[in-house]
């Protein structure tokens, strides 16, 4: 008989509460990906006419996402403040919760009008609701994960020792497809936008020049480069099948710190990708060990299959 995310739940960790706050954050992906399978219907798939923190424009999805997360997190009492990439603030939701979420409700949402793979990412942490840290690395992390809103819904978790993957089945609820997925330590894939090569470093493009070089190279091997554009989608593809990720610093994100940001997107994907087995970096420093400054700060970030990560942190090591 399949294993359901609460039934999976009961013996993953031992805490209730904790449990609790990651089936609401499944609760919430679930409907997220009821919205948007009839966005297009709807006429839901474009702008919002507003912009976030960042400076970028929201779609109206990417409202519609935020505004699911926080009626799902405040109805969780153990649940005391939100961290949303939609919103400048950080949101006290419940005065006696114990823990903070730290959200992308709709990460990709650029691709939504071309039905590409889109997801939601999201980190767990303990707070106490008097005194709020928010500012924690991701070392501290307690949970974290995503959903990927594909040809299926998938929902990817975990608690630090282990990856364990759930799909959406025909009755709505979240059913276990793998408990201990691992990423290949080696592979022959890269994802990087090269559309900004002119902005890279040194490091970034000799190892991308060692791959482009293939088995006449240094790597030996001949790679394929892929990019979607969608961190889930990308991250996901790793997962599944190895590879690595990179959005390194630049010289046009330079000033800003990087282009992903640290709380929501490369602290969780770290933190999954090296539960299963892979590598998480920001060239120099482990990304889980980055000391927040904001909650939106930026991180270069370069994560996947070991023995990929491992080459280009070589790379940085000789600068």
């Amino acid at each position: 008989m399949t294993q359901t995310l609460k039934q999976w739940l009961a013996t993953a960790t031992s805490s209730p509460e904790l449990a609790w706050v990651v089936d609401t954050v499944a609760g919430a992906c679930a409907e997220i990906a009821a919205v948007l399978r009839l966005a297009p219907l709807a006429g839901q798939t474009g702008l919002a006419g507003a912009t976030n923190v960042q400076g970028e424009a929201q779609k109206q999805l990417d409202v519609i996402s935020n505004d699911i997360f926080v009626r799902h997190l405040r109805a969780n009492a153990a649940v005391s403040i939100l961290v949303s990439e939609e919103l400048d603030e950080a949101l006290h939701l419940n005065d006696e919760g114990g823990f903070m979420v730290a959200c992308d409700p709709l990460d990709g949402s650029s691709n939504l009008d071309v039905n590409v793979t889109v997801g939601t990412i999201f980190s767990i942490l303990a707070v106490d609701p008097k005194a709020p840290d928010l500012l924690q690395p991701g070392t501290r992390q307690l949970a974290a994960g995503y959903a990927a809103y594909g040809p299926a819904t998938s929902l990817v978790l975990s608690f630090g020792d282990k990856v364990a993957t759930f799909a959406i089945d025909a009755s709505g609820q979240f059913a276990l497809v793998e408990d201990g997925v691992s990423v290949p330590s080696a592979s022959a894939e890269y994802a990087i936008n090269t559309a900004r090569a002119r902005f890279w470093d040194q490091a970034t493009s000799a190892y991308v020049a060692e791959n482009v070089a293939g088995e006449t190279g240094v790597a030996g091997k001949r790679y394929n480069m892929r990019w979607i554009g969608s961190m889930v989608a990308d991250i996901h593809r790793i997962l599944m099948r190895g590879g690595i990720f990179l959005y390194p610093l630049d010289s046009e994100t330079a000033s800003k710190g990087g282009r992903l940001r640290l709380l929501y997107e490369a602290n969780p994907m770290a933190f999954l990708i090296e539960a299963a087995g892979g590598r998480a970096t920001t060239g120099p420093q482990r990304i889980l060990e980055v000391q927040p400054t904001s909650i939106h700060q930026r991180v270069p970030v370069i994560l996947g299959s070991a023995e990929e990560v491992a080459r280009v942190q070589a790379h940085y090591q000789r600068l």
